[in-house]
């Protein structure tokens, strides 16, 4: 059976972007985490050593999302690598970075990419 941990419309307000005021204005971000944990282990026992903490989670998505970047792409895949480093019990992970209200002159909610790894 698989099983997955959610973290969704996690907002961020951070300095990413290509052009120099996106570094000093910045912008707000939203997140949505998906990863693939077997919580076969956390679901007989209660105990958050056989699983993953979301709130650990979130604490470092926050802290690679303090760290400014030109591109999306590499915000997305820094959380990844990191995650994916950090916590050996994470198979598979897929995130949806979107900046929200992005300077490009055109009426839209989000631009966003998707990194699954």
């Amino acid at each position: 059976m698989k099983s997955f941990i959610l973290l969704e419309n996690v907002v961020f307000y951070a300095y990413h972007g290509v052009q120099p005021h996106e570094t000093t204005v910045g912008n707000e971000f939203v997140i949505n985490l998906k990863l693939e944990v077997n919580l076969t282990d956390a679901a007989q026992s209660d105990s958050l050593e056989d699983t993953v903490s979301y709130a650990d989670i979130y604490n470092d998505v926050k802290e690679q999302m303090q760290i400014p970047s030109k591109l999306l792409e590499h915000v997305a895949y820094r959380i990844v690598r990191c995650l994916k480093q950090k916590y050996k019990k994470i198979e598979h992970v897929e995130i949806k970075l979107s900046k929200r209200n992005p300077p490009m002159g055109a009426q839209l909610d989000c631009a966003s990419v998707v990194l699954i790894d």
